[in-house]
């Protein structure tokens, strides 16, 4: 392993490892957004919303997100929809994170005790006071350790939109290949910055887990 090749290549891939954290973050703002809707929309069974939105859910966790990104970026333009590689690697990270937070959120939501809403309500509080005020804060926590899985597996899942030429790590790291013949050197270097990227987001979603239910042990 040549240490001069890791030294020239770091800049590079320090580089693209912003762009995968700017795909992991903004994907999973929108994914949030996306999943939560998404979540609400079944529970509250609001019609012809919750057809689209449970289709939604069935396509999106039933496809491999290669194959949906492909669509996006490859199949759209034929529908006249075309979209830059980058905002097709978004749409499709926020679509696909989406979908399996809406699960998460659903299943933490129906996890608070029905007695809570009916006592909100008891108390005359409306359906969406006892929501906002009683059963989402709940749920969130609930929600958290699925949540911060969620986000650590997306930023894993960056590496696929180098399929749609966006310059993110492992798109850099074959184009350093190209250059140097190193392969081996390189994808462990750039397996390397993952690791420690996932270790301390791993780390930091830990912390916050822990201490977001502190008032619950004690």
């Amino acid at each position: 392993m040549d240490v001069t090749i890791i030294i020239d290549s770091l800049p590079s891939l320090l580089k693209a490892t912003i762009m995968t954290l700017f795909l992991s973050c903004i994907s999973v703002l929108i994914a949030l957004v996306i999943g939560f809707s998404t979540a609400l929309i079944r529970i509250l069974k609001i019609k012809v919303v919750y057809e689209i939105a449970s289709i939604y859910i069935s396509v999106i966790r039933g496809t491999p997100l290669l194959v949906q990104i492909f669509v996006i970026y490859y199949g759209l333009p034929q529908i006249g929809i075309s979209l830059d590689p980058i905002s097709s690697g978004v749409m499709a990270l926020s679509l696909n994170a989406g979908a399996y937070l809406s699960e998460s959120f659903r299943a933490s939501i129906l996890a608070v005790d029905r007695g809570q809403m009916e006592a909100a309500i008891s108390m005359g509080m409306t359906y969406g006071q006892a929501m906002r005020r009683i059963i989402l804060p709940q749920s969130l926590r609930i929600a958290i350790p699925t949540l911060s899985n969620s986000f650590i597996v997306l930023v894993k899942d960056t590496s696929l939109v180098s399929v749609i030429t966006v310059t993110e790590l492992l798109q850099m790291s074959s184009l350093i290949i190209a250059k140097t013949f190193e392969p081996l050197t390189i994808y462990l270097t750039a397996a390397a910055i993952y690791w420690i990227l996932i270790t301390f987001f791993t780390t930091l979603l830990d912390k916050f887990e822990k201490r977001s239910s502190k008032h619950l042990v004690r």
